[in-house]
């Protein structure tokens, strides 16, 4: 690939570098072994979520090395730094939880800071885990300057008693475990061996379907988001990513000339498709919402529900990310959605290419068993369901991929505190039949609107996954499996219908038809809210105190801040 040659009159590292009265900010450059040549290159913010918390980010600064050898030798000057995350498999089930989803927006509005602070021309930005995949590409729409998405990679599975696992299978073991049905030994074995080296859970959780949208956008480099994070030759793709961002520079491709309305619509379509997390029903109209463009969960629910099922991935199917890699990637599952219609092959993407033109040579393999082909599908729509009814709204989302039954009906069962009803999952206090409802754990509720892996496994581990369901206006994880409803709106903190539902009272849920309902006239539940008063929460200061108060709802992202529709002028143009 030809380096290309820059004028940096039109950059925003002009401000920085050029110019006698520059001459402090080029002394700090100095200061740091870059010479004058560098220093008057284009500046290439080098993104990373590396951290020790978990091992979905440990790979990332090694990685992040290959990426600045890529960026010089096109030319340009790589400025590396590191941003945090909230690594949600250490997060589940406690107070953690509600400092997840608040970190997406300090991990975008973080690099936004460094990046206008220092004023970068272009941003490689690399994340590992659940909200930081999401938080860097929102960050990247809103900079708009040119930018490239790299995933860390996804971690080998673990191998126990001869079959494949992941956490889930150790979340779900403590389900297992609580009613006697594993032992003590068998627990710590399961374990010490199911996460057994660096990157993001395996299945198709958030993080992998995040990184499967980052390729179906149009943000990162075909293959690059399935190869898992311990094999070496992820630092190719790197080294790619690296000089790309200088050719995009060069070219002037930006975010927003790749995330338009069609593009988040083939993100969708392979959430769907891939039986992807149901957090992609908020990340999406997020990453929209930082374009200006108008995503929110219903639009996502329209294309999950003309999009077929084809890919057999954990939890609600057999395989993981590796699998999926070495069958042929995620271009092999977007070549066959395109062959039948379901994507818009005339998206741009970051190769400068359109999703058609980087498809064009991606073959059929007749020898993998991980994906259908899109004309001869596991379910002829998609493995993530909108629901919508008097009980929401707002509207509801739901995982339906490997599920048998999709109408439940059964008694409420009403919770205000995701830790009261993981207590009554414990005990067993629950009967076969109950909706079980966890409320006030919404964006502004919870706050931070957690996840509820901890008690949907135990549910699972007591076999119990098809016999109750759990509606929430929080969040599941990715891993969720079972009749679990999320984002239940509006939330039950504003006095959402969720807030007036009582014990006993019967919930309706029907995924073939789209509906959540209570069987309450509209008079009866008008009469409740009458006498309904909102709930003060513990969190009265600090980072999400100040996220309760701006957050809006989970129909349209639960993002904090006016978007792309009200900018006057983008970081990119300064």
């Amino acid at each position: 690939m030809e380096a290309p040659v820059f004028d940096k009159r039109k950059l925003p590292s002009r401000h920085v570098t050029e110019g006698p009265e520059r001459a402090p900010h080029r002394s700090y450059y100095y200061a740091m072994g870059l010479g004058p040549e560098q220093i008057h290159q284009p500046f290439v913010g080098v993104a990373t979520c590396w951290n020790e918390a978990a091992p979905c980010n440990i790979s990332l600064m090694r990685q992040a090395q290959a990426v600045k050898k890529g960026v010089a030798s096109a030319n340009g000057t790589p400025r590396e730094f590191c941003t945090i995350t909230v690594t949600d498999g250490i997060a589940m089930g406690h107070e953690g939880m509600k400092s997840s989803l608040p970190s997406r927006e300090v991990i975008a509005d973080s690099v936004e800071l460094t990046m206008r602070g220092h004023g970068y021309d272009a941003l490689v930005g690399m994340a590992g885990c659940d909200k930081s995949l999401p938080g860097m590409m929102m960050a990247m729409v809103r900079l708009n300057v040119p930018s490239v998405f790299i995933y860390g990679g996804s971690i080998l599975p673990g191998t126990f008693k001869g079959r494949d696992v992941t956490v889930v299978d150790v979340f779900e073991a403590v389900g297992l475990h609580s009613v006697g049905k594993m032992s003590d030994e068998d627990l710590l074995e399961l374990e010490q061996v199911a996460c057994p080296s660096a990157g993001a859970c395996g299945g198709q959780f958030t993080a992998n379907t995040m990184a499967m949208v980052s390729e179906a956008i149009g943000l990162a480099l075909p293959y690059s988001a399935g190869a898992p994070a311990p094999y070496e030759f992820r630092d190719k793709f790197c080294f790619a990513a690296g000089e790309m961002v200088m050719q995009l520079i060069a070219r002037n491709i930006r975010p927003r000339d790749i995330v338009t309305r069609k593009a988040l619509e083939n993100a969708a379509t392979v959430v769907a498709a891939s039986g992807g997390s149901t957090n992609a029903g908020l990340h999406l109209p997020a990453i929209a919402h930082e374009a200006g463009i108008e995503f929110d969960l219903f639009d996502v629910a329209e294309i999950f529900k003309r999009t077929p099922y084809i890919c057999d991935l954990k939890p609600g199917g057999k395989y993981v990310a590796k699998d999926l890699f070495e069958a042929g990637g995620i271009p092999l599952v977007m070549k066959t959605l395109l062959d039948s219609g379901y994507l818009h092959g005339d998206c741009m993407t970051v190769t400068g290419k359109t999703i058609a033109e980087n498809l064009k040579k991606v073959a059929w393999n007749d020898s993998q068993v991980v994906v259908r082909k899109a004309s001869e599908p596991i379910t002829p729509t998609g493995g993530v369901v909108g629901l919508s009814g008097n009980l929401a709204p707002d509207g509801a989302i739901v995982k339906v991929a490997g599920m048998k039954n999709l109408k439940f009906s059964g008694p409420a069962r009403c919770f205000d505190t995701e830790q009261d009803c993981f207590a009554a999952v414990e005990r067993r206090d629950y009967k076969d039949g109950d909706v079980l409802v966890i409320r006030y754990v919404g964006p502004r509720g919870g706050p931070g609107m957690p996840e509820m892996l901890s008690t949907t496994a135990a549910l699972y581990g007591q076999g119990a996954g098809d016999k109750v369901a759990l509606i929430t206006d929080g969040r599941f994880s990715g891993a969720t499996r079972g009749f679990c409803i999320g984002h239940v709106g509006p939330e039950a903190a504003i006095g959402g219908p969720i807030a007036h539902i009582r014990d006993g009272d019967i919930i309706e849920i029907d995924a073939e038809a789209g509906t959540l309902s209570v069987k309450l006239s509209d008079h009866e539940l008008e009469a409740r809210k009458a006498g309904w008063k909102a709930r003060p929460n513990a969190y009265r200061t600090g980072a999400i105190w100040k996220y309760a108060q701006g957050v809006g709802p989970a129909r349209a992202g639960a993002v904090t801040h006016p978007g792309g529709a009200a900018e006057v002028k983008t970081y990119a143009d300064i």
